[in-house]
C-alpha cells in the first residue's frame, strides 16, 4: 500500500493543480458559456496534462528522498577501497583515509589493487576483488 507523507501529498496537489484547472474550465466553465469542446479533445488535452506529471513527478516528489541516508556499516556496502596490506585472505584496506581489517572472498588481493566491500562482520570489512 502506498503512504504518502504529507509534504509529498502538497508538493502532488500542486503538481496536478493544472489538470484540476484545465479541466474545470474544459468541462464546466466552457459549456456554461455555451462553448461546446468535444469530450475526446477535452479528454485528449487531460490525458497530455497527465502524462506531463507523470513523467515530473519523480523529479518534484524527490523519489528516495524520504530514505533515511546510509551511515554506520550499511554506508560501507558497495564502496571500493584501497588494498594497503595484502588481503590473504586477510588484511588491511584503506576507504576515507581510514584503515579497516579486510577479508577478501574471492581469493587474494595484492597492496594497491583495488576491492568493493560486500559485506561489514563487527569491525572487519568483507571484499570482493575488482576484476
Amino acid at each position: 500500500m502506498w503512504r504518502i507523507k504529507a509534504g509529498n501529498l502538497l508538493k502532488l496537489l500542486a503538481l496536478m493543480a493544472d489538470e484540476i484547472i484545465v479541466g474545470v474550465f474544459i468541462f464546466l466553465i466552457l459549456p456554461e458559456i455555451g462553448v461546446e469542446i468535444p469530450l475526446w479533445a477535452g479528454l485528449l488535452v487531460m490525458s497530455l496534462l497527465l502524462a506531463k506529471d507523470f513523467l515530473i513527478a519523480p523529479f518534484v516528489l524527490g523519489v528516495g528522498a524520504d530514505k533515511k541516508p546510509l551511515a554506520g556499516p550499511e554506508g560501507l556496502i558497495g564502496r571500493t577501497a584501497l588494498v594497503v596490506e595484502d588481503l590473504s585472505p586477510e588484511g588491511v584496506v584503506k576507504l576515507d583515509g581510514e584503515l579497516w581489517k579486510a577479508e577478501c572472498l574471492n581469493g587474494v588481493a595484492e597492496r594497491g589493487d583495488r576491492v568493493r566491500i560486500i559485506s561489514v562482520r563487527g569491525t572487519k570489512v568483507l571484499v570482493e576483488r575488482r576484476e
